[in-house]
């Protein structure tokens, strides 16, 4: 599928589409995670929350979210500087957007960082649901030693020669090295800034950032002419573990962003794996950390990456079964409600678990995905 052919794509024909130019407005005024403002689209429209915040008809504390920037309205302006550089804004309206990827928000307290995107900005022609269908996350340090970027080169490599889509933050270091390294084998890598994709950060990964458009996806929460922020950053991370199957650290400090983006995939569900590094070096401080106290997996290859995070029909031996222990809240909740053998449907999961139904609904598929749980005509049915 090409992102020309669905029939809401963005271009000059859609760029003032009423719908679209809210989803934008809504873009610009929360700047990041607002779980509120996502609810309350969720239950009147984008057209109708925009209204609200324009006229802030809205409750104490999404007023209070949304109040800064209620009177900016640049949607139409947004709009068109990132359709004439190729790119368009992705929304929860059309098919590319990576909704399951996203279902694991839905099991947070959603607090106001633990939100999902409310939309996302895009550059790149690939729709965002293909590219991160089969993906892995690479992140580490700034500061990267010749060892970390040879181990991240050849990891990101092999995984991108074997169709896995390479995803990272585009930052100096580990990022730049996994990005180029996918894109020098013809692979596909997305970048996830913390800034508008209008702006090219750092500076001096523009000319990279423009291939990896070309080659995959760069993409941002953030509407044009978002500046960087620190709080942004820790935002992105989110994104980053968010939208792969897994996440790999190569070389971090203990406290580091990389740890950031793994605190975001533990609370996800999403496979956390390490690359080792010399006890004498302190930029993998974090890795043999993570490593020792049980927070990831050890890896040296792609290999090692597949086998945590890949289908799982791929695994090896007792890799295959998932400890039970891995699930929380509503999803171990929905998943005890399950007989030991016969289907049940989603209403009377519902009634057993105390489990809303929309809520069940978003956590079948994420146990499905990690093969606890299986459907057919009949309904759900528990598969280990």
């Amino acid at each position: 599928m090409t992102v020309e052919s669905r029939s809401d794509a963005n271009g000059p024909s859609g760029v003032h589409d009423p719908r679209r130019l809210a989803w934008a407005y809504l873009s610009k005024v929360v700047q990041g995670p607002c779980p509120a403002l996502s609810r309350l689209v969720e239950e009147v429209g984008p057209q109708e929350a925009a209204r609200a915040v324009r006229e802030r008809d809205l409750s104490e504390v999404l007023g209070e979210r949304t109040v800064a920037r209620a009177h900016v309205d640049t949607a139409a302006e947004d709009l068109e500087l990132v359709a004439g550089m190729g790119g368009r804004l992705v929304t929860p309206d059309d098919d590319e957007w990576p909704q399951w990827r996203l279902l694991g928000f839905g099991n947070l307290s959603r607090s106001r960082d633990e939100g999902p995107p409310l939309a996302l900005w895009v550059l790149g022609s690939r729709p965002v649901a293909e590219l991160t269908d089969r993906a892995i996350s690479i992140v580490g340090t700034r500061a990267a030693s010749g060892y970390g970027e040879h181990v991240t080169a050849e990891i990101a490599g092999d995984l991108a020669v074997d169709g896995w889509t390479i995803v990272s933050g585009a930052a100096f270091g580990v990022d730049g090295a996994a990005h180029r390294a996918a894109l020098g084998v013809g692979g596909l890598t997305v970048a996830v800034l913390a800034c508008g994709v209008d702006r090219a950060y750092p500076a001096g990964h523009a000319r990279l950032l423009r291939q990896i458009a070309q080659n995959g996806a760069v993409v941002s929460e953030y509407a044009p002419g978002t500046t960087p922020a620190k709080h942004r950053f820790l935002a992105r991370n989110r994104l980053v573990a968010s939208l792969s199957d897994g996440v790999v650290v190569v070389e971090a400090g203990w406290r580091s962003g990389a740890r950031n983006t793994v605190s975001w995939a533990r609370k996800l569900g999403r496979p956390v794996m390490a690359v080792p590094g010399p006890v004498t070096s302190a930029s993998s401080t974090g890795c043999n950390r993570m490593i020792r106290e049980g927070e990831a997996r050890l890896v040296a290859n792609a290999g090692d990456v597949v086998e945590e995070a890949g289908p799982i029909g791929l695994r090896d031996g007792p890799e295959v079964v998932r400890d039970l222990d891995a699930l929380s809240g509503d999803a171990l909740l929905v998943y005890e409600a399950l007989p030991a053998a016969g289907p049940r449907g989603v209403r009377e999961l519902s009634e057993l678990s105390g489990v809303a139904v929309e809520h069940v609904r978003a956590v079948l598929p994420l146990l499905e995905m990690e093969g606890f749980v299986g459907c057919d005509d009949t309904g759900w049915s528990r598969q280990r």
